[in-house]
């Protein structure tokens, strides 16, 4: 059986780039071309693996770490939570366009060579690249536009409360008008396990939602800034029992913290 290494390493590369870039796609991330082509030459190292003598195991194991290798390459390491899920969406990707292909090669009877499939030889595997590369692109490219247009309105938050230093990204919601209905102070929404409020001072204002009517906790800060400028000297910072539910996201803002 004829193996042509270096079509095998592209198609790898080329296969590994369009994994990591749907798993990128899906679950928000930015990651720079530059970093998505470092990625998946990691994972095309994979291919050499083929030529040795190795167990199951053994080759379970070094597949594990080169798809760690290649998320650390392309997405790098902020927290444990956010690599187990890269993780297993890069598996749950990979199992897709694996099942895919060998789907049309079933159906077909297409001849495999090594983990090339071939029909009157011409390559099944460059046929989904041709289809697939596209609409992968397309989709990525669009998304990354929309995360731009996000990212705009993130801002870092910084402020200090009973002698503790906070740091957030502070996502500007133009829908949020809250403010307090005594000295209309803005109110900075975070969740909140995320300062601790110990035994200092609170304040309770009404809060709607879109199920209810309720009060919401706050504490009032002296100042803050937003990307390193002063931009208020009296501010509260509501305290939410829920979830903010934004990628990289800790709080949110509203347009009047630029007001004076």
């Amino acid at each position: 059986m004829k193996v042509y290494v270096d079509l095998v390493f592209l198609l790898n590369v080329i296969f590994d780039f369009l994994i990591l870039l749907t798993t990128s796609t899906i679950l928000h991330r930015r990651a720079s071309y530059k970093r998505l082509f470092l990625g998946s030459m990691v994972g095309a190292v994979s291919i050499f693996f083929l030529f040795l003598t190795l167990s199951s195991f053994t080759l379970f194991l070094l597949k594990v770490m080169i798809s760690i290798g290649m998320l650390l390459a392309t997405f790098g390491y902020h927290n444990l939570k956010q690599f187990v899920r890269e993780f297993a969406y890069l598996y749950m990707v990979s199992i897709v366009m694996g099942g895919f292909l060998y789907f049309l090669n079933v159906q077909f009877s297409y001849q495999q060579e090594g983990l090339v499939f071939y029909h009157r030889g011409f390559s099944i595997n460059v046929i989904f690249l041709f289809i697939f590369s596209p609409i992968i692109l397309y989709t990525y490219v669009k998304q990354g536009k929309k995360r731009e247009e996000l990212y705009d309105q993130i801002h870092l938050v910084q402020f200090r409360y009973r002698g503790k230093t906070y740091a957030w990204n502070g996502f500007v919601d133009t829908g949020n008008h809250l403010k307090d209905p005594y000295f209309h102070r803005p109110v900075i929404l975070v969740e909140k396990d995320k300062i601790d409020v110990g035994g200092g001072k609170k304040i309770y204002i009404p809060y709607d939602t879109a199920n209810h009517h309720a009060m919401l906790e706050c504490i009032p800060i002296t100042s803050v800034t937003v990307d390193g400028i002063l931009k208020k000297r009296k501010i509260l910072v509501g305290l939410l029992e829920d979830k903010i539910h934004l990628d990289g996201v800790d709080c949110i803002l509203q347009t009047s913290i630029w007001e004076g």
